[in-house]
């Protein structure tokens, strides 16, 4: 109990002795991010691993203490994984993707309605008392031995979807730093080279395919003032791996000779180690509970749109972001505490409730990011890599509850869901997709929320940078390119205060609709902080589910209906083109209308299916036309198209 009263009051910032045994961790200031990390220092102090559903936010210090005592000494822990993370034997091996970067992948492939050729989050933050004669170096040098630390840095990923990591001294293995010196440049100039290096950093992010998915520069400017740019990979980086990345990377810049902790495992040996989850009871036993669950899956939310996101090219998302200020943020988290939820449970319920008043429905799936690093090793909230999964979450909003009674039903459903989060959301939205017969994204709205990493890590991230100055984060500028998405929301703290940023493709929505939609969710966040809005039935609309009509609306667009005439593969080509599908699948296609996803394929299949066709037919099929008629049929069309063959 003393060990675990001494984690509580380290993450809780509260004096060992004053944390009572009966009161539960979030009404002592905790939160699920909080609690991921007390799972960790569960495992690395006293022994005993804890999965993450064991560890909720209304665990109390007492029913902790009694888990961990029956964990110890062997008793019953049907969620307790045999999996073990060791170093692999070749660190420079390849291995395979998981399946959020896999849908990243594909989107990179225009796989997708609403792909990207990167996708990637770009950020720029303000620097002050810049040394101008040493940053640069400094800068370049601290990036070398960040890439030797965190070798995820060095990572790349094949044409046909693996990723495997370069040694340290291999060509072009270790990211380089770009340096604009405006340091006598006039205001104008300075201008004009900020919004070109943004522009390009936005719409051109790095791709780990070809290069480092790092990108990272620096411009000098006048005065000692100066902006540190980085481009970051989702391939590679999620967004606690971003913290670890700027952490880490501001304490090689800060000290020439800073030293951090080695690392004993790295991202690789983690996803290796996953391979063999499959065959655990507890991952069949959430695949059996989401499977059982599917069918009663609300869609998305009806958002009306202004364009078919399938004729819509985006090349960057628009912004909405509203900052609250540190004493509106303490009021809420303090609000937020006294009604028994979490402050990213009340943000969630607020962007329900909008989502709910714009489409004109109650119930909706919305798809949630989670930072899903499963306590397998004391070291994994260290390290660098793409760690995040998607979690599909229904919302079904009572029309005469209370705000607070809504967010009391949204805490317990997600946490609910995120007790099986063995099978990820991009693995349940595949079968969600298959069984509903939909090529279109099954959870195109989502919310994210990373409140509470900034104490999950120990603290806020350091302002020191050496001879970089001292970081300024209030003063950002940043773009998100993620496919499959429409909208979401990105709730995070800044410094002592929160923010929420509306994502969206521009061109998908009415501008007026989507202001309306934030200064909504905007005015909801503030009576919650204020405390009038907990008790407000917020007024939701009566029906259900969306009513069909003839508008475009998300979860209501028209599918294409493929239809082929059955029987064996007609000619040559039909023949080859089942050839891959048995190749690649492993089970006898004997149907010219057999499609790629019912036999068992995947959309990382779908792409190795179209590098491999381009081997055996002697020409490339754009990924989006195989995806949108996967059977040998049709495909066989698809490749006659491109060989300018009319039969």
């Amino acid at each position: 109990m003393k060990e675990l009263a001494a984690i509580w009051s380290e993450l809780l910032d509260l004096p060992p002795g004053e944390i009572p045994h009966d009161t539960g961790f979030l009404r002592l200031g905790g939160d699920s991010v909080l609690a991921v990390r007390m799972s960790a220092l569960v495992r690395k102090r006293l022994g005993v691993a804890l999965a993450l559903s064991d560890v909720r936010v209304d665990t109390t210090l007492g029913e902790l203490a009694e888990l961990v005592r029956r964990r110890a000494a062997g008793g019953p822990g049907p969620r307790a994984l045999p999996i073990t993370v060791t170093p692999r034997p070749d660190p420079h091996a390849e291995f395979p993707l998981l399946p959020l970067q896999q849908g990243y992948f594909v989107g990179q492939q225009d796989g997708w309605e609403l792909s990207y050729d990167s996708a990637h989050y770009y950020l720029d933050y303000a620097l002050t008392g810049v040394d101008g004669d040493e940053a640069a170096d400094a800068l370049a040098d601290a990036i070398e031995r960040l890439a030797a630390h965190q070798p995820t840095l060095r990572a790349r990923v094949t044409s046909d979807g693996r990723q495997h990591v370069l040694p340290a001294d291999a060509p072009g293995a270790v990211p380089p730093v770009r340096v604009y010196d405006l340091r006598n440049a006039d205001a104008g100039q300075i201008a004009v080279t900020l919004r070109d290096v943004r522009q390009e950093m936005s719409a051109n992010g790095p791709d780990p395919a070809h290069g480092p998915g790092l990108d990272v520069r620096l411009t000098l400017l006048p005065e000692g003032e100066g902006r540190l740019h980085l481009g970051l990979s989702l391939l590679i980086f999620d967004g606690w791996s971003s913290s670890v990345l700027s952490r880490d990377l501001l304490a090689f810049v800060a000290d020439w000779n800073a030293a951090l902790p080695p690392l004993e495992i790295h991202f690789g040996d983690y996803v290796a180690s996953l391979a063999g989850l499959p065959a655990t009871e507890a991952w069949q036993a959430d695949r059996d509970w989401w499977w059982s669950r599917l069918e009663a899956l609300p869609g998305p939310p009806a958002l009306p749109l202004a364009a078919d996101p399938q004729q819509v090219r985006p090349v960057t998302m628009g912004n909405r972001e509203h900052r609250w200020s540190a004493d509106r943020w303490s009021a809420l988290r303090q609000q937020c505490t006294g009604r028994g939820v979490t402050p990213s449970t009340a943000m969630l319920t607020a962007f329900g409730v909008v989502l709910a008043r714009w489409a004109g429905h109650r119930r909706m799936l919305l798809n949630s990011l989670q930072l899903n690093r499963l306590p397998l090793h004391p070291d994994v909230q260290r390290v660098v890599g793409a760690f995040a999964a998607t979690m599909l979450l229904p919302l079904d909003l009572g029309p005469a509850a209370t705000f607070a009674q809504l967010a009391t039903a949204a805490q317990a459903t997600s946490g609910e869901h995120a007790a099986h989060n063995l099978v990820t959301g991009v693995e349940v939205g595949r079968e969600l997709a298959r069984r509903r017969g939909s090529w279109r994204p099954v959870g195109p709205v989502v919310f994210q929320s990373v409140l509470g990493v900034d104490a999950a890590m120990g603290g806020r991230p350091p302002e020191d940078a050496g001879p970089l100055g001292r970081v300024v984060a209030s003063d950002y500028f940043h773009q998100l390119r993620t496919p499959q998405v429409a909208i979401e929301v990105r709730c995070f703290e800044l410094g002592s205060e929160m923010v929420a940023v509306f994502s969206l493709v521009e061109e998908l929505f009415d501008p007026d609709q989507v202001a309306a939609a934030f200064a909504e969710f905007v005015a909801l966040v503030d009576a919650l902080a204020d405390g009038s809005g907990w008790d407000r039935v917020p007024g939701l609309p009566e029906a259900a589910e969306p009513e069909p009509d003839e508008s475009l609306r998300i979860g209501l667009l028209p599918e294409t209906a493929v239809r082929h005439q059955e029987g064996p593969p007609a000619d040559d080509l039909e023949q080859a083109v089942a050839d891959v599908f048995e190749e690649l699948l492993e089970v006898p296609v004997l149907d010219r209308g057999a499609d790629f996803f019912g036999l068992g394929g995947d959309s990382l299949l779908a792409v190795r299916a179209v590098v491999r066709l381009a081997k055996e037919a002697g020409t490339s099929v754009p990924v989006r036309e195989f995806l949108a008629d996967p059977t040998v049929a049709g495909v066989t069309l698809a490749v006659r198209a491109r060989l300018g063959d009319g039969r």
